[in-house]
């Protein structure tokens, strides 16, 4: 009974800031609110206030509730122990008594595949400075069609 005239006046309350929002010319805020403050009488309505009110106050529910978080508990661990160690016992024991492979390379003298570094830079000839030498530059754009 207490939680039914709450609920109603808490939308009363809303639709009156609602009320005094359009007032104010802010009619796409007072719609908002007036949604807003409908949700409370709904759910007083439906009924829905008065199952939450029953189940918060009843011992059963609550051991229920507890039983539910018990399940949920056990599954997660069981799910946990499943992935950290590696299925079921059958897999296991198959795993153990597999063996054991190194991770070699095929052939260690190739391992990271051909040396891939750019050609050494032509020095540059004694009377010109590094910066005169533009034969790189040149070389790109004849490559490009420029």
């Amino acid at each position: 009974m207490i939680a039914e005239t709450v609920c109603s006046a808490v939308s009363v309350a809303g639709l009156g800031i609602a009320a005094v929002t359009a007032y104010r010319r802010r009619f796409l805020r007072a719609a908002r609110i007036a949604a807003y403050s409908l949700v409370p009488i709904g759910l007083v309505m439906t009924g829905v206030v008065g199952w939450a009110a029953d189940t918060a106050f009843s011992p059963t529910a609550w051991a229920g509730f507890g039983a539910l978080a018990a399940s949920w508990a056990l599954f997660a661990t069981t799910r946990a122990v499943e992935r950290r160690g590696g299925g079921s016992r059958k897999q296991r024991k198959e795993a153990r008594s597999a063996p054991r492979e190194a991770a070699q390379p095929a052939d260690p003298g190739r391992e990271l595949g051909p040396a891939t570094r750019p050609a050494a830079r032509p020095a540059a000839a004694p009377g010109q400075s590094p910066a005169d030498d533009f034969s790189d530059i040149e070389a790109i754009l004849k490559k490009h069609g420029i």
